[in-house]
């Protein structure tokens, strides 16, 4: 899942680089509003996605001494900061550069140039986000979950952050393209800087939305429901396994869980069979879905009759 978010990061990546530079060009030629706003959205982007990156590399360290439970958590804060540069980089900037431009308009010159570049912002934006869904579909095995249900289930945040932004994106171009069109087709003078704040406050709701997932798994979230129904479905069907008390469940980072089951072995088993039941679940878990790395079993006293 690791190389799926790394791959999906550094596609969006590649092309923010290049639509960054086509924006800031643009600007210089047009002296847009939203294009500059444009422009800060994509130079904010590449800064989040070298921050993914740094998450995913340092999320995949070994477990140490100090870390027995690995690195998982690191992709977490990260992500963190990321939700941050968008609201205070993008949200805000955008904002104050918008207000700006309503108090002080100005018709737009050469508008070709900002319609140009929005084409070609929206070509690899439309490229990026192909990727992203394209691992997001990937990631559910075909089941039928809706778009919005994964990024409030998700718990790879280098795939969802990407997702969010590629289709924040998208929907920031059209938003400049209407800036642009009120100003320089209608001579609306004040719709450029409307659209910088407009843009402004999709990128804040973005941010907020993300920080709010973010925060969530930074606290402690259990795995998708359907993992510990399956856990629980393996411990019961074991002839050995008299009880399954509960089954929680706690993901320490994006390709890693803890399961934690109390349970109640068959009665007259001796210390030995107890032991190797214990590993044969063990092993039948973990073979259930590969993010699962260290489960812990508390037998219960058998119940009096």
């Amino acid at each position: 899942m690791a190389d799926g978010s790394r791959r999906v990061v550094l596609v969006a990546l590649a092309g923010n680089l290049a639509i960054a530079a086509i924006k800031l060009a643009a600007f210089l030629f047009t002296r847009s509003s939203a294009m500059l706003t444009e422009a800060v959205h994509s130079l904010v982007d590449i800064l989040d996605q070298l921050f993914l990156l740094v998450g995913i590399a340092r999320a995949e360290r070994p477990a140490d001494a100090n870390h027995p439970f690995g690195h998982g958590l690191e992709a977490y804060f990260w992500s963190f900061a990321v939700a941050l540069l968008i609201f205070a980089l993008g949200g805000a900037v955008s904002v104050y550069q918008g207000v700006n431009r309503v108090l002080a308009p100005e018709i737009i010159q050469r508008p070709w140039i900002n319609y140009l570049v929005l084409v070609l912002a929206a070509g690899f934006e439309a490229t990026s986000f192909a990727v992203s869904y394209r691992e997001f579909r990937r990631t559910v095995h075909g089941r039928r979950i809706r778009l919005w249900q994964f990024l409030r289930l998700s718990k790879d945040p280098g795939l969802f952050a990407t997702l969010l932004e590629d289709a924040a994106a998208l929907v920031g171009l059209a938003i400049a393209a209407l800036g642009v069109t009120g100003s320089a087709i209608f001579h609306l003078a004040w719709a450029d800087g409307a659209a910088s704040v407009a843009i402004g406050v999709l990128l804040a709701a973005v941010a907020l939305f993300l920080a709010n997932e973010v925060r969530s798994l930074m606290a402690g979230e259990a795995a998708v429901p359907r993992v510990v129904a399956e856990v629980r479905r393996i411990v019961e069907a074991d002839p050995s396994v008299e009880v399954v008390e509960e089954v929680l469940s706690l993901h320490l980072g994006p390709d890693s869980i803890l399961i934690g089951v109390t349970l109640e072995f068959s009665d007259g088993l001796t210390g030995d069979e107890v032991q190797e039941a214990a590993q044969d679940l063990s092993d039948s878990v973990q073979a259930s879905d590969p993010r699962i790395g260290r489960i812990f079993m508390r037998p219960m006293k058998h119940r009096p009759v």
